[in-house]
């Protein structure tokens, strides 16, 4: 069995990575960047686009608490 993907604690991610925690495409990705439903990157090179890991887990958690809040209205 293939073992899970973890984010690491700090540092950068690509969209690779993010792919395999955040269960969406790689185009649904870019577009939701673009309309600013998903963390802004950060260019590293003229060639290399990456996410700060502090801006993927502030996103999840913000999408979790969001989700908690919704389920406990409709009680």
């Amino acid at each position: 069995m293939k073992e899970a993907y973890q984010l690491p604690a700090t540092g950068f991610v690509r969209v690779a990575d993010i792919i395999k925690v955040i269960p969406v495409g790689k185009s649904t990705w870019w577009a939701g960047v673009k309309e600013g439903r998903f963390p802004q990157p950060v260019k590293l090179s003229t060639r290399t686009t990456a996410w700060r890991v502090e801006d993927i887990r502030a996103w999840m958690e913000e999408k979790a608490n969001k989700s908690l809040g919704e389920n406990s209205r409709a009680k």
